[in-house]
């Protein structure tokens, strides 16, 4: 596996592969590697000739300072993990004048509403973050496909309207969210939790499984106030919000449509650490 840290030296590898006409499948992370992240460079291996990582903690999509402070960094782990998992050729370690070379400040993007729900709604500007620090990647790997987590949803939805806004020629993939044995979503930030924090974390999982046996037989709103009501009674873990939403809109609904498929979304906080997660919704008619 090949690590790149410089942007001129990116430029050599992707002329050399394109000359090739090989195709490059890519997987952005900001670093703390978990089986998640290896999932989506499994994928990408059986769809490409080369797999491109790169790790950067991206400044701009933090709105809190203290949280960019605390991201584990884990270079050296997270480099023998690539390494050791056989799916990666290179991996792309830029500096921030690499990918910022006129500081680090976020573009702005219309991203049509759909970066004003949820964890925009909550953290006004990360999807203008997320939207620069993806494009400019994007500009120097040069992939022709791109793979992110489901977990993400709302991200993976923002990036897809970015390479619609920006024409970029790439094919973005979404990869189902990896979880660990007792449902959990694998984070990075898990890595963050108390032993019994992680405990804790399981109910954010089953409550994701009570909403999918509840849609359809209950309205949003009664599905609302049962989600509510669990969270009331588990003091050591705040709601930060639940939202059932339409997967194409990302806009919350209160009336369930046939023709539509919605999606449910739980953000919590344990301790100081806030995890997201969302789940596909069926219908239980």
């Amino acid at each position: 596996m090949q690590i790149i840290k410089s942007r001129k030296e990116l430029k050599r590898f992707i002329l050399q592969h394109k000359k090739s006409k090989n195709t490059i499948g890519f997987a952005p992370t900001m670093g703390a590697l978990h089986p998640g992240h290896i999932s989506l460079y499994e994928v990408a291996r059986t769809e490409n000739d080369v797999v491109v990582s790169s790790i950067f903690v991206n400044p701009t999509q933090f709105n809190n300072p203290d949280d960019l402070e605390k991201y584990p960094r884990t270079l050296e782990n997270d480099l023998q993990t690539l390494e050791t998992s056989g799916f990666v050729d290179a991996v792309y370690l830029p500096e921030i004048k690499d990918l910022y070379p006129n500081g680090a400040v976020s573009r702005q993007y219309n991203f049509e509403g759909i970066e004003m729900e949820m964890e925009g709604a909550s953290r006004p500007g990360h999807f203008d973050g997320v939207g620069t620090v993806v494009e400019e990647l994007f500009r120097q790997v040069q992939p022709d496909n791109a793979y992110f987590g489901e977990k993400d949803f709302q991200q993976l939805a923002i990036i897809k309207k970015l390479t619609e806004i920006t024409q970029l020629s790439v094919k973005i993939h979404g990869v189902p969210t990896a979880r660990e044995t007792d449902g959990v979503a694998m984070s990075s930030r898990n890595k963050r939790l108390t032993e019994h924090g992680r405990k804790t974390a399981e109910i954010i999982p089953n409550t994701l499984h009570k909403v999918q046996q509840w849609f359809g037989k209950l309205s949003i709103p009664e599905i609302n106030q049962k989600v509510k009501e669990i969270f009331e009674n588990e003091p050591e873990i705040r709601m930060e919000y639940f939202t059932i939403a339409d997967e194409q809109t990302l806009r919350k609904v209160e009336i369930i449509q046939k023709d539509h498929q919605y999606r449910a979304f739980l953000v919590v906080v344990i301790g100081d650490v806030r995890l997201i997660d969302n789940m596909q919704l069926s219908y239980n008619l």
